[in-house]
């Protein structure tokens, strides 16, 4: 790749007092827009213009750290978990929580199906429990939004898959293209499929190292999932229960990656505090290509952006980077 494509400034996206661990982009939502929302410890995740970083909105409400934050597929439902023992679901028009599912312990992980406003959710955490919310089972909350979620007594039915079989806390979960399919990573080391009409993993695989990021590529070409773990990365056929398509161990403590196939390359993230380096990495030759300095502390989350022209960092420092990955202008890169 030409130096041109990437040496240029990141955009800063500020905003966020705490640490972010975790970031999420939507699908192309018109022609060539797209959003992004912000997992942060200051309670507050942030919805913004993901081409240019542009600030639009907060979701308030929760009481504690959010450490996972995703928006649906057409970017208009969010979903936060936090360590107030709660996930919210929340309307990105209005910015009002539309359901508020309690949890007896930190909810560490959202996921939502990759559709249109989804009616269903599935969390996890610290309770190391596999649930799945019917959010279409209370409409007399979502249909006012302007309720105050936190008192409403309507709370979308639920239900636990897999019981006593996590053996660690589930740090991330992921919907895979088949809507049946679910992908957990936890804390006991491994990364499991999950049949949700048999409700029974039909797959797993155990990594070697603590799990940090475990995400399906963002952009239209990729069906592989991407899983950080100690100094090693790992690619899965995200259709295939736990077909591992490679993995690539690196000199390096890792808390995230992301994938674009389609360019044939990852990045890392660094996962320690005298690491705060993003590496771009070729896939096939598994060389390093380049090394980006801008964040002042680990890199928790990475990710593509749909049009795969630009990726984002969220990290300790409390904020939000967006990268160029693409020739000639782009966005704010004029």
């Amino acid at each position: 790749m030409p130096a041109e494509t990437t040496k240029v400034v990141p955009l800063t996206c500020h905003g966020h007092s705490r640490p972010v661990p975790h970031i999420h982009f939507s699908t192309l939502v018109e022609e060539d827009q797209y959003y992004i929302i912000s997992a942060c410890k200051d309670g507050n995740p942030m919805l913004r213009d993901g081409v240019t970083g542009d600030w639009i909105g907060t979701f308030l409400g929760h009481k504690g750290a959010v450490w996972q934050a995703r928006l649906s597929s057409d970017a208009t439902l969010a979903a936060t978990g936090s360590a107030d023992f709660s996930a919210k679901v929340w309307d990105t028009h209005t910015g009002e929580a539309l359901h508020t599912l309690q949890h007896n312990h930190i909810v560490r992980a959202v996921a939502l199906p990759n559709q249109p406003r989804p009616q269903i959710l599935a969390t996890g955490g610290m309770e190391k429990k596999l649930r799945i919310f019917d959010l279409s089972r209370s409409s007399s909350t979502s249909s006012s939004p302007t309720v105050d979620s936190s008192s409403s007594s309507v709370t979308p039915p639920s239900y636990e898959i897999g019981a006593g079989v996590h053996g660690g806390t589930i740090k991330s979960i992921v919907w895979a293209a088949d809507p049946n399919i679910l992908i957990t990573a936890a804390d006991d080391k491994k990364v499991r499929w999950w049949d949700l009409r048999t409700q029974k993993t039909i797959g797993e695989y155990t990594v070697d190292g603590v799990v940090g990021t475990c995400e399906l590529g963002n952009t239209s070409d990729d069906g592989i999932l991407s899983v950080a773990a100690g100094k090693s990365v790992y690619f899965f056929d995200s259709a295939s229960p736990g077909s591992l398509i490679k993995s690539v161990k690196t000199p390096y403590e890792l808390a995230s990656v992301a994938l674009h196939s389609g360019q044939g390359k990852f990045v890392t993230g660094g996962g320690s505090q005298n690491d705060t380096w993003v590496r771009v990495w070729d896939f096939n030759d598994e060389k390093e290509l380049e090394t980006n300095k801008g964040h002042h502390g680990p890199i928790w989350s990475i990710s593509f952006s749909p049009d795969g022209k630009l990726y984002a960092t969220g990290s300790e420092d409390g904020t939000v980077k967006l990268w160029k990955n693409t020739l000639g202008p782009y966005g704010l890169w004029r």
